[in-house]
């Protein structure tokens, strides 16, 4: 069970994805340059824009607006989806804490006291390729000063 698992192996699968993220992007050509290190090519932002269009929209919305009140605790102490525009948080996080959380779920990534998360693990449903996909997609819902702070978490 993914929730169950202990913090240095869900770090050491988080390790793994992001070496393999990196031999994806080293070996990716015709890359979008200003998505930094998660840039690929027009394929895989392709690729991003329909898993995030079947995995994440009906939470995170179309356009990455979030639910409403992200920011106010529902009654069971969860938080509504945030946006994964420029109003969000997103961009506030470095590449290796977004993998962790797509992969292994909110809760499991941040599962601490007070930490009440809704947000699925995908690490079961989807590659490696799509979950690097789907944050070079969510990168393109950035402006430019967005995505240079992101670059300068690395």
């Amino acid at each position: 069970m993914m929730a169950s698992r202990s913090v240095p192996r869900r770090r050491g699968r988080a390790l793994a994805i992001l070496t393999l993220v990196g031999v994806l992007l080293g070996a990716c050509s015709g890359t979008v340059d200003d998505l930094g290190s998660l840039a690929v090519d027009s394929d895989a932002l392709e690729l991003g824009r329909a898993v995030y269009a079947a995995n994440c929209a009906t939470c995170h919305g179309e356009r990455g607006e979030g639910q409403p009140n992200w920011q106010s605790r529902r009654p069971d102490g969860t938080l509504p989806a945030p946006p994964h525009d420029v109003s969000g948080h997103t961009w506030h996080h470095p590449d290796e804490v977004l993998i962790e959380i797509v992969t292994v779920g909110g809760q499991a990534a941040y599962g601490g006291s007070g930490i009440i998360s809704g947000m699925p693990a995908f690490g079961e449903q989807l590659t490696a390729a799509e979950i690097t996909a789907v944050l070079a997609h969510i990168r393109t819902l950035w402006g430019t000063a967005e995505r240079s702070y992101q670059e300068s978490l690395r």
